[in-house]
């Protein structure tokens, strides 16, 4: 039987939208981008969108999540956000909470979680960022340089980097680390602090404002489709190559760890293989017997 606290006239977009905006007041402005981003690309303007939360059923909702056309893994994060902004719905008495059944029913798909197998080598890497245009190969190229995730980078300020200790403090993720850098990456950084104050941003648009989950999407996958590179190429790639080099090469999996910003059971569950190789190949060189 239907609440009778439900609004016939309260659409799913309508409910998605007012997510946004809690996430704005509540959290911050780069939580509310991130879920407006995955809305614009998935519910705003759609016949989905358009359905009463009240007449929402399982079946509407798992119709939709096929075709997103989004892997199964983007699903799932985007599925996250719906089921949150539908939650919220119910806690501002805009549904009743007898329609939680509906998407509550529908499963996160499972086991499709897996370690990123695409992976950018030197030359790669370099003609990724060359085909780069504009503020986003600054930011294509500190996470080549220093393996932090695009937040860290994103919201790191003037006065996160230490130019004398030739390090940047990263406070991202609720943790806060300082890395070394190398010298390709303080010359990045010296440039981008130039005349700027304080609490500016490091990296920004090329508008000036700062960068906000997936506005780099687009851009990162243009320039991977002019260097010629395979389909598949995001940001992330560049943090992945530089964990996967720094471990080919010889560092430790303590100090990628700490520098990458991860934990060691990550690297363990998802780059175990190239620490054994690694470890394999300085074996050989040891006089054992």
């Amino acid at each position: 039987m239907e609440s009778e606290l439900s609004e016939d006239g309260y659409s799913v977009e309508a409910a998605c939208r007012d997510y946004v905006e809690d996430r704005r007041s509540e959290k911050n402005e780069a939580c509310a981008h991130d879920a407006h981003k995955r809305f614009e690309r998935t519910v705003y303007g759609t016949a989905f969108g358009q359905i009463p939360v009240c007449r929402l059923v399982s079946l509407d909702i798992k119709a939709w999540r096929r075709e997103t056309g989004l892997s199964k893994s983007s699903q799932n994060r985007t599925m996250t956000a719906l089921r949150a902004a539908l939650n919220l719905a119910v806690q501002n008495r805009r549904v009743g909470a007898d329609r939680r059944i509906e998407w509550g029913s529908v499963r996160q798909h499972q086991g499709v979680t897996q370690r990123r197998t695409l992976f950018l080598d030197l030359d790669q890497r370099r003609l990724l960022i060359h085909h780069a245009t504009g503020s986003v190969r600054d930011l294509m190229a500190g996470m080549a340089l220093t393996g932090a995730r695009p937040g860290d980078l994103a919201s790191a300020r003037r006065s996160h980097y230490d130019a004398r200790t030739k390090s940047v403090t990263f406070a991202a993720k609720q943790a806060i680390r300082t890395v070394p850098l190398p010298t390709a990456a303080v010359a990045l950084f010296d440039r981008l602090a130039l005349g700027k104050r304080p609490g500016d941003f490091l990296f920004t648009r090329d508008d000036g404002k700062p960068w906000a989950h997936s506005d780099w999407d687009e851009l990162v996958r243009a320039a991977a489709e002019r260097a010629g590179l395979p389909a598949g190429v995001c940001l992330y790639s560049l943090r992945h190559a530089f964990i996967t080099q720094s471990l080919m090469d010889g560092m430790s999996t303590l100090e990628v760890a700490r520098i990458s910003g991860t934990s060691l059971a990550m690297i363990e569950r998802h780059y175990g293989h190239l620490v054994m190789t690694a470890a394999r190949e300085r074996l050989e060189r040891v006089n054992l017997l």
